[in-house]
């Protein structure tokens, strides 16, 4: 299947973004949204975005720090993501802004949303907070409750796609994530890979002391799932 693609940007709440649409040909079945990791929009994202294509969805890599801003070593990156998970609330507003930016620029009403590691807490964020859309997957996400969505229930459907050696994801963090999914009254599903740990699905992650390793079963079986996945919010 032949797909197109093209960077570009968008603005939300007076600051400019950078975004990547890849297109499927023929109709889009729906607009999978992909949120980064904690350093920002890139490759990896936009192969993401060209993989939905692939699989008939239009797919829309957004950017939550604002256009330039990337981090490189751990401590970059720990300080983009910082103000964002201590204000859950600017975090939601930026998702709620992309959401609406990738709808407009796929031409789609219908939407999931797919993130990895920050990314993934994002989309959980998504679902927390019953935004326009019909799913979500978190691979390798921090699964932390933003302490803004207690007492809500949503009707989004979610997956997790986690490693339980996930020393940034710890069962502890899983059972309560669960039963806050309970709670909300969510339609949710784990897969758990055993042996795995943080950023499975990143080719370039190869520290264990830190906790991140790739590992190409967990995602190999991720993908699949999340396949499947969005075949049954779209069939």
């Amino acid at each position: 299947m032949g797909i197109s693609t093209k960077s570009l940007e968008y603005e939300a709440g007076g600051q400019t973004y950078e975004g990547f649409l890849a297109m499927p040909e023929g109709t889009p079945k729906a607009v999978v949204v992909i949120v980064h990791a904690w350093g920002g929009q890139s490759e990896f994202d936009h192969d993401k975005a060209k993989l939905m294509a692939e699989w008939g969805y239009a797919g829309f890599a957004v950017d939550v720090f604002g256009k330039g801003k990337r981090g490189e070593t751990k401590e970059e990156c720990q300080a983009l993501i910082e103000p964002l998970v201590s204000n859950r609330s600017e975090l939601q507003n930026r998702l709620k802004l992309s959401l609406e930016a990738a709808k407009k620029e796929s031409g789609c009403d219908k939407a999931a949303a797919i993130g990895f590691c920050f990314g993934g807490l994002c989309v959980l964020d998504m679902a927390r907070t019953a935004m326009d859309i019909q799913g979500v997957a978190s691979f390798h996400g921090l699964l932390g409750a933003p302490g803004n969505t207690d007492g809500k229930t949503t009707d989004v459907k979610v997956l997790v796609l986690h490693g339980w050696d996930d020393p940034m994801a710890t069962p502890e963090d899983f059972m309560a994530f669960t039963k806050e999914m309970d709670t909300a009254k969510a339609d949710w599903q784990v897969h758990a890979y055993g042996g795995t740990m943080h950023a499975f699905t990143n080719p370039d992650a190869n520290d264990p002391d830190f906790g991140t390793v790739y590992s190409p079963d967990a995602e190999r079986r991720s993908l699949a799932s999340l396949k499947d996945f969005l075949g049954e919010l779209y069939s």
